[in-house]
């Protein structure tokens, strides 16, 4: 009886990723009821025609039961924004249709991974990876987490990260680690480069653009002295953690099957000629990947669109190829990297098929089962969009970001930045996207610093090193959960695990723009 009572115990303490974003979920119906809605006034985003930005100053408290008028048959209709039962359950399927874009590509990606798989030629080349490191992994750690740091601070790699997990997870574990190591070495890495962007267009830049200051300069120092030092922290943390494991530590931080099998050394495959040519093409994959997401444009690098413009223009070919109906590295996104993994999967199908056909395997059954592997991921992205989608219709998120701005107007001198950042770091779970929460807060807290003579400098730094810290910690944010359900990791143990981490990328971030603030003063 005693021992059924701890096994319940241990199960309550453990809640799943979906647990706890369906409880998030019903707090913010709840709160719906009990904080006043309101709206900005908004205007179309500069950077996405599609999309719309809040327009400073223009905040207005609404009832919550209001006649409005519906802007495709432009009737006058009643609106409730109070969040009931239904939406709340309603929420995650709406979360759905918003994040459509990334749960494709997730599935996309567990069916590209689901051939690469079957192939054997990750398990080989792995396999060939760690014999030449043996005694050596350790230093896989810095050299991974440093890879995905540049990713983080050069074009805020976060969502895209999830594609590596098939990758990473099976390396750690092979070296003799676990999957929680390999979700410390992806997020941490990652999301120390976010925390300290240094050019990244799509939070810094649009801050930066927001506050009226030079994405370089001052506001680069400060962003790459806080990058180098949580990078530090981060990889020491980690390496320490890893050996840890190694020394048989920790072994219930991974409380579920992670989706990537560890690597079994005892019966890996050879790396044959076929193999080779396969872990090319998957490799190079992943290199396009990066490179068609890097924003070329905002560097005035015109490489890329003009040789797009010239292959479209190439008579017969350029519509062969349907160049015309694509865009040039830089603007590609979910959408586009998304038809590079299925085009690289019906690729290393092509190639491996006459070894699939004497093993009489199937490629579209193998793509499918790979697909259905990370339909949990998928869903927990979705259920995870639900909590915004709950503060949107409940018309408090409006609500929050005033009254945040408000007490921010009421600090004088030095003391911005750092109560900026404090005020960042609740504006980051309220709105999960980096550049609408710069496009939506930083055009009134930026003249805050002119009126009490702070720097915005230190303003736009406090900015992306809270929302790049809260990145890596709010369960609003698909991605982590996305990678936490890969690695079989529940949300309670990363928290448990990485808060002292995260405490001392706060200290670190808040120790340098004080600094910074200081010397402006």
């Amino acid at each position: 009886m005693v021992e059924k009572m701890k096994k319940v115990k241990k199960k309550l303490r453990s809640p799943s990723a979906f647990s706890v974003l369906f409880v998030v979920i019903a707090m913010m119906a709840a709160l719906t009821w009990l904080i006043p809605s309101g709206t900005y006034q908004t205007k179309p985003d500069p950077n996405n025609a599609e999309k719309t930005v809040r327009v400073s100053g223009t905040y207005q408290q609404v009832a919550k039961v209001r006649e409005v008028e519906n802007d495709k048959t432009k009737q006058k209709e009643m609106v409730d924004s109070r969040q009931g039962l239904w939406d709340a359950l309603i929420a995650p399927v709406k979360g759905m249709t918003e994040k459509l874009d990334v749960i494709v590509f997730v599935l996309i990606l567990g069916g590209f991974l689901g051939i690469t798989m079957k192939t054997g030629a990750l398990d080989a080349s792995l396999g060939a990876l760690l014999r030449k490191m043996k005694g050596k992994e350790k230093w896989l750690i810095p050299i991974l987490m440093t890879l995905f740091a540049i990713g983080g601070t050069t074009y805020g790699m976060q969502e895209e990260a999830v594609a590596f997990y098939a990758l990473v997870v099976p390396i750690m574990m092979a070296a003799g680690y676990n999957a929680m190591t390999a979700v410390m070495v992806i997020v941490l890495g990652a999301g120390t480069g976010v925390l300290g962007s240094t050019i990244n267009p799509f939070s810094t830049g649009i801050a930066a653009e927001a506050a009226g200051v030079n994405l370089g300069g001052k506001l680069m120092a400060i962003q790459a002295i806080i990058l180098v030092l949580c990078l530090i922290a981060a990889i020491i943390f980690t390496m320490r953690y890893a050996a840890k494991v190694k020394a048989g530590g920790y072994k219930d931080d991974v409380r579920y099957k992670p989706a990537t099998a560890a690597l079994d050394m005892s019966n890996v495959p050879k790396l044959t000629g076929r193999r080779k040519v396969v872990m090319t093409i998957f490799a190079l994959t992943f290199v396009i990947m990066i490179i068609s997401l890097m924003p070329w444009s905002s560097w005035h690098v015109t490489l890329f669109a003009d040789l797009h413009n010239w292959l479209s223009s190439v008579p017969v070919l350029g519509a062969m190829l349907g160049l015309g109906h694509t865009v040039p590295f830089g603007d590609w996104y979910f959408a586009e990297i998304s038809t590079l993994f299925l085009a690289s999967a019906i690729v290393i199908a092509a190639i491996y098929y006459p070894e699939f056909k004497k093993d009489d395997v199937s490629v579209p059954d193998t793509f499918l089962k790979g697909t259905a592997d990370l339909l949990g991921v998928a869903l927990i992205i979705a259920v995870a969009t639900g909590v915004s989608v709950v503060m949107q219709n409940g018309a408090i998120q409006d609500t929050l970001i005033s009254w945040g701005e408000a007490t921010l107007k009421h600090v004088g001198g030095g003391l911005v930045g750092v109560l900026a950042y404090v005020f960042s770091l609740p504006m980051t779970f309220i709105i999960p996207s980096s550049s609408g929460l710069a496009a939506a807060t930083m055009p009134v807290i930026a003249p805050v610093a002119d009126l009490v003579g702070s720097s915005k400098d230190a303003i736009v730094a406090a900015f992306a090193t809270a929302s790049g810290l809260l990145n890596m910690m709010a369960p609003t944010i698909a991605s982590l959960m996305g990678g936490l359900a890969l690695a079989g990791v529940s949300y309670r143990t990363w928290l448990k695990r990485t808060l002292p981490i995260m405490a001392v990328f706060a200290v670190i971030s808040i120790g340098v723009i004080a600094a910074a603030g200081a010397l402006h003063g």
